[in-house]
């Protein structure tokens, strides 16, 4: 019969060994099975050769430090080269109680910066995201917001949320936000210049909509042409397509291509999105 660690581990997939550039909703239920995906999270991350950034609101970093280091092999050393870091939710996310964007943002780049100087790939977070219990919707927004952070491709990040603390609704919304989550589709990005723009690949359906949505709009204010690179998607439903004609009718008439596959460029042409978004079909280009 299998424990509880060998489920956790099974069910949460790849989720729990992102790539850079993922940005993962992980619901998970009590104390077991979040020190099972810290653990296995943190090992994937020095695996992978990333600085590994926990951040702790249930639990205190001394805490987390003292159960969590003999459970990673290398961690004491790994801690101490730099590789490992333990921070309180409070020293990363609020400014006086307040949530304080700004402060994640600026936080995540030094890391960044950090993990560079020290010749490492990037940065793993691990966010413990009951930091957002009391106001979810806002919780939304800012989980929404922060996807094109992502965009760069030198930072992953796991939000894990406890199913004792949220609601269903509230749980279906997070997850909805962000590109990853177990038994959704999966859908992985990435910024593109000259002309700006993204570059997107997976899946998208109503269940990461919202996230495709918040990746399109920061796009709707740029000058000059973008490009959407949607050659490498395996499928969109057509609510996720029109959001693409939203995007474009948002921008200066002729500013706005995709380069697609037939199937995408065919529903496309169906909804009626091509007047105001160029369509390139991936083998012709």
């Amino acid at each position: 019969m299998l424990g509880e660690d060998t489920i956790v581990v099974h069910v949460a997939g790849s989720v729990l060994d992102p790539d850079l550039g993922d940005h993962v909703c992980l619901p998970f239920e009590g104390e077991r099975e979040r020190m099972t995906a810290t653990r296995v999270f943190t090992i994937n991350g020095l695996r992978r050769r990333t600085k590994v950034v926990i951040i702790t609101h249930a639990d205190t970093p001394e805490r987390t430090r003292g159960w969590l280091a003999p459970l990673v092999p290398g961690f004491a050393d790994a801690e101490s080269a730099g590789q490992v870091e333990i921070l309180a939710c409070a020293d990363t996310h609020f400014t006086s109680g307040c949530l304080d964007p700004e402060r994640v943002y600026a936080g995540l780049a030094e890391a960044g910066r950090r993990a560079r100087r020290h010749g490492q790939h990037g940065v793993y977070a691990l966010v413990d995201a009951s930091w957002g219990v009391r106001d979810t919707e806002g919780q939304a927004v800012f989980e929404a917001a922060i996807n094109e952070v992502f965009g760069e491709r030198w930072l992953a990040a796991v939000c894990a949320y406890d199913r004792r603390l949220f609601r269903r609704g509230d749980l279906d919304r997070a997850a909805s936000v962000h590109p990853i989550s177990p038994e959704r589709a999966l859908l992985r990005f990435a910024a593109t210049t000259s002309p700006r723009g993204l570059r997107v690949w997976g899946d998208i359906d109503l269940t990461n909509r919202p996230a495709f949505a918040s990746l399109l709009a920061p796009l709707e204010k740029e000058p000059g042409e973008i490009v959407i690179d949607a050659s490498g998607l395996d499928f969109i439903d057509v609510g996720s397509a029109q959001l693409l004609t939203h995007m474009a009718l948002a921008r200066p008439p002729g500013s706005s291509s995709i380069v697609c596959r037939g199937f995408l460029a065919r529903l496309l042409r169906l909804i009626g999105a091509t007047p105001f978004i160029a369509v390139r079909r991936a083998d012709d280009v």
